[in-house]
């Protein structure tokens, strides 16, 4: 049974979707970045789009069973935005790369529709096995710069990655993630969109609390000096704690006992 196929009815529904999956892509970058002043000027000097557009013509490829023809799309791609997209990873709808150098994006990895990505991220595995290794991201994530999200890990939809975080667990929705490794800081959209220099830092926010507790522990316990050590070589008890002199800045350490010195060998004479 031989099948034909309707090219006149075939290649238009085809042409609308490839036209309306551009449109969605520059859509997105109109949104997402403040810079842009028209359609035409992303859709010639934006290599974030530019990289996704090679994309889905490597991505079509190689879901028909191409392998040689999408690497080297995949490669030329790399060469001309400096973005790398693995031919087999799967790109939603209106996903925007703003700037985009750096970026790597592996083989099994998912981006939902509406993801931003920013510079230096990396979507990448950590096993060598030909399954599943790399993250999944779900619609409307925000990734910030030269961060990692790495392994076969989910992040919800909604979620923000904090720059330069390195994310190894699954993220929910709607939360953001910070730090090396990456913490969850905010189960909710707290804070305006993108206020990336506006993200928590864990770290900061914990040496804080130990400073406050310090100055609690000292105030309770007041300004006592520690007992004179009578038996460290050369402080009698009577002594100042030398110790204490250091911290406030004082200079009256003891002095250890002059070493005897050899009397002068005399004229003519030679020594032993």
């Amino acid at each position: 049974m031989q099948i034909r196929y309707d090219t006149a009815a075939v290649l238009p529904a085809f042409v609308q979707r490839v036209a309306e999956q551009l449109r969605s892509d520059l859509r997105a970058a109109m949104t997402q970045d403040p810079a842009a002043r028209s359609a035409l000027e992303v859709a010639l000097a934006y290599p974030g789009i530019h990289a996704v557009w090679l994309h889905r013509a490597a991505h079509a490829l190689w879901t028909r069973g191409f392998v040689l023809t999408p690497r080297l799309l995949s490669h030329a791609n790399r060469f001309l935005t400096g973005i790398e997209i693995h031919p087999g990873a799967k790109l939603g709808r209106g996903v925007f790369i703003d700037h985009g150098m750096g970026v790597v994006i592996g083989e099994t990895a998912e981006v939902g529709e509406g993801c931003v990505i920013y510079k230096g991220v990396v979507l990448g595995g950590v096993s060598q096995a030909r399954v599943r290794r790399h993250p999944r991201l779900g619609a409307n994530v925000v990734v910030g710069s030269n961060a990692c999200v790495l392994g076969a890990i989910e992040i919800g939809a909604g979620a923000r990655v904090g720059s330069g975080s390195v994310v190894i667990r699954d993220v929910p929705a709607g939360a953001t993630v910070v730090g090396v490794p990456g913490r969850i800081v905010t189960s909710k959209r707290e804070l305006a969109e993108p206020a990336h220099a506006d993200l928590p830092d864990p770290v900061a926010e914990a040496l804080a609390e130990l400073a406050v507790r310090l100055k609690r522990l000292e105030t309770a316990r007041g300004q006592r000096r520690a007992k004179p050590l009578a038996k460290i070589r050369g402080i009698q008890p009577e002594d100042p704690d030398p110790f204490a002199g250091a911290v406030e800045g004082r200079r009256d350490w003891p002095k250890p006992p002059p070493k005897p010195v050899a009397p002068a060998p005399k004229h003519g004479t030679k020594r032993k």
